[in-house]
This record gives structure tokens, C-alpha cells and sequence, in this order.
């Protein structure tokens, strides 16, 4: 399928989506727990479909209703489907089912697409490993081969994707022993915080110091619970780009800025960039203006750089993206993917190992691609609303996920 975007003003209101890695977790977690969740307000994407995929697959009863998921949890005794747990394109649930298939006793099998098995998972299986699990895989890609039972004890965990600490903190406290987690540098702090805040809430035992040092209590039980899956800042992201391009407004609905989500800090970028943001009771306004370069530091929003890249695009002067090496092992690398799009486009942008130096000017009509990411397809179309013609997106099926 392809977008074939024709430059035009925007402006409105909308109504968030449902956050979706607060979705993946409720997920994962109402399968550990003992008795039925009632997930409200899930985000029902691709992505949402395959964390309820992989926990079905492993034992969970699941039951999906327009914007309510219903799930009977294992209580921590994992099933061995007969068939390939099949996780694919969410990079979370790949990360997540791992850990929980660690806690089985028979072995299980995990597969995903095409991205998916490209990206590396070898740190998670590692730890996975010298706790007590028997896995083999890909070169440390899926697919894997897991058989637990994993028993916990005492790692130090690779913090280049924070998925790798939270898959681990979700799952730990089923686990026999107690286990300690050393993290010497992590990305990504703000999801992160999004786990410990669920665990809080499930009223799991654990200790931190800081970022670096976790010790989490073993042989816990997770209880069932009733949830409303909050806004999405990441989603919400380019719509709030939109609202910054000079010409526009845009109002966005139901974002509760006292969540945990790190992408509600692209709103303190937008204003660093010259846009008006107002943060209201019932809504946020993001207003355009003449938008000027400016150092971005992504690290704690990985998910914010193809959108914040397109914006540059349409700024005067230079933007800085760094320190979000992260986002290579993304659906895609997202660094390299959106220098190549964006530079078919007219746009004066240089690759960095850790981000991006684009300089503003101009944005040609051109056809790009999306390269089966839909954070991409997203921002290309971003741009493409302040090109001097059409722009055509291949692939642009991709948004579904």
C-alpha cells in the first residue's frame, strides 16, 4: 500500500490512542497473574494482538471486546504451546515473551517477522541463560529455544534498550530465588519507571538504587486487577509535530501529563524549537511558530526521533539529535533510515552513530519509503505535509502496527 501525502495546513482536534506500552505490560502481567484482569482502553494495533498471541500461547485464556481485553491469568505456571510462540513485529513482546517462557518448564519455541528476527536479543537471552534457563536461537536473534525453569539470582544487564530490564523486572518475582540486577549505564530511564510503577501498583516487592543496582523478591504472585490503558504520548507525538508546524493547531485529548511515559518531554522540545504549547485540564494545544534549530537530547525518548527529525526539517537553522544510539535497534535504525528518506527529500541531514545533524531549508515532493516501520511512515508523512509536492510513501501499511 502506499500514502500519497499532498502539502496542506492542518489543524483540529483529537483524542489520543491508547498508550501501547502501557498495553504491552498490562498484557504480560494480567497472564502472570492468578484470576481474571480486565484490561479497558487497550490499544488493539498489531503490536497489542501480538503480546495477547504470545500469552494465549503460553496459557492465558484471553477474550477481546471492543476497547476492553479480558484476560485469566496462569498464576506463574506457564504452558508449552504446540506451536511456535510468534511475537511478530513488537520488539516488547519479543523481549517480554522470552522472560515469560523462562519461567516454564517445558520448552518453547519464539519466532517473529522479518524485523524482528533481524533485531538482537542475545543480551536478555544471557541473562536468561546464567539464571537457569537452557536456550538456543539465531546468534543471539530469534528464533529461540527456551526451556526453563529459570531460578533468578544475581546479573548485570546490558541497559542499551530498557526493554531488557523491564522484561526481567516483570518476570523476576515469580522466579524461586531472589535476584539482583546490576545496570551499569541505562536508556530509555523512563520506561523503566513505567515498570516500577506497575509493580507498584501489583504491590511487588523490590529495591533500587538509582538506575543501577535493582534486587527484586522472589517467589511472588502477581494479583488480577481492572485497568484503564492511559493516552498515548508516544502516538500523540505527531500529531503534536504537526500542531508545531508554522500555520497550524492542533488540540490533543486525553494525555495525562503525571503518567510515567517519557514522550510527554516532546512537548518541552517543541517549545525548545520555538512552537507554543498549552497544557490545559482537558486537552494540550500545541501551536506553530517559527521554529528554529535546536540540541535535542533523545535518550529518553527514542521513539520521539523520526518525528522530531521531520520537524527539523522545517526549522531554520541546525538540529541536533544525540545520544540516542538506541534507536538503531528500533523496527528499524531509524537513524539511518530517516537520513536516507529525509535526504531524498532535499533535506540537508547528516548521519551520526548516535543521531542526527539536520540542517533546515527546503522539503521536495519524492517518493520514500517506509521500510515496514511505522514510526516512519509517520514522519515521512510529517514532512511530506511541507513539501513543494506530493510525496509518495511505499509500504505504508506499516501504521497498522
Amino acid at each position: 500500500m502506499k500514502f500519497i501525502v499532498t502539502p496542506s495546513p492542518l489543524g483540529g482536534s483529537i483524542t489520543a490512542p491508547a498508550s501501547k506500552s502501557h498495553t504491552i505490560r498490562a498484557v504480560f502481567i494480567a497472564a502472570l497473574a492468578q484470576g481474571r484482569s480486565v484490561i479497558l482502553n487497550p490499544l488493539d494495533s498489531a503490536d497489542g494482538r501480538s503480546a495477547l498471541c504470545a500469552v494465549a500461547g503460553m496459557g492465558a485464556d484471553v477474550e477481546v471486546a471492543p476497547g476492553k481485553w479480558t484476560i485469566d491469568g496462569v498464576g506463574g505456571h506457564i504452558q508449552a504451546p504446540a506451536c511456535p510462540v510468534d511475537v511478530g513485529n513488537s520488539g516488547t513482546t519479543a523481549n517480554f515473551a522470552l522472560s515469560m517462557a523462562a519461567l516454564g518448564i517445558a520448552p518453547i519455541y519464539l519466532t517473529g517477522d522479518e524485523q524482528t528476527l533481524a533485531r538482537p536479543v542475545a543480551p536478555l537471552l544471557d541473562v536468561l541463560s546464567s539464571f537457569g534457563a537452557r536456550i538456543t536461537s539465531n546468534k543471539g536473534m530469534l528464533p529461540a529455544r527456551v526451556e526453563g525453569p529459570m531460578d533468578g539470582g544475581a546479573a548485570r544487564v546490558d541497559g542499551s534498550t530498557s526493554q531488557y530490564l523491564s522484561s526481567l523486572l516483570i518476570h523476576l518475582p515469580l522466579a524461586p530465588r531472589d535476584s539482583q540486577l546490576t545496570v551499569p549505564s541505562l536508556n530509555e530511564k523512563p520506561y523503566a519507571d513505567m515498570t516500577l510503577r506497575w509493580l507498584d501498583d501489583m504491590e511487588i516487592e523490590y529495591e533500587r538504587e538509582g538506575y543501577e543496582l535493582f534486587r527484586v523478591r522472589g517467589r511472588q504472585s502477581y494479583r488480577c486487577f481492572t485497568r484503564l490503558v492511559p493516552g498515548d504520548f508516544s502516538s500523540a507525538t505527531f500529531f503534536a509535530c504537526m500542531g508545531a508546524i508554522p500555520g497550524n493547531s492542533v488540540s490533543i485529548r486525553g494525555l495525562d501529563f503525571d503518567d510515567s511515559q517519557g514522550d510527554k518531554a516532546v512537548f518541552d522540545y517543541l517549545e525548545a524549537m520555538g512552537a507554543s504549547v498549552d497544557r490545559g485540564m482537558e486537552d494540550v494545544r500545541v501551536t506553530g511558530g517559527e521554529l528554529i534549530g535546536a540540541r535535542l537530547d533523545l535518550n529518553a525518548t527514542p521513539d520521539a526521533l523520526p518525528a522530531m527529525a521531520a520537524l527539523a526539517a522545517m526549522a531554520q537553522g541546525t538540529t541536533e539529535i544525540v545520544n540516542v544510539p538506541q534507536a538503531r535497534i528500533k523496527e528499524t535504525d531509524r537513524i539511518a533510515v530517516m537520513a536516507e528518506e529525509l535526504a531524498k527529500m532535499g533535506v540537508d541531514i547528516e548521519e551520526r552513530p548516535d543521531g542526527l545533524v539536520i540542517r533546515g531549508g527546503g522539503i521536495k515532493g519524492a517518493k520514500v519509503r517506509s521500510h515496514g516501520d511505522h514510526r516512519v511512515v509517520m514522519s515521512l508523512a510529517l514532512a511530506a505535509s511541507r513539501a513543494d509536492g506530493p510525496v509518495t510513501i511505499q509500504a505504508a501499511e506499516a501504521v497498522d502496527i
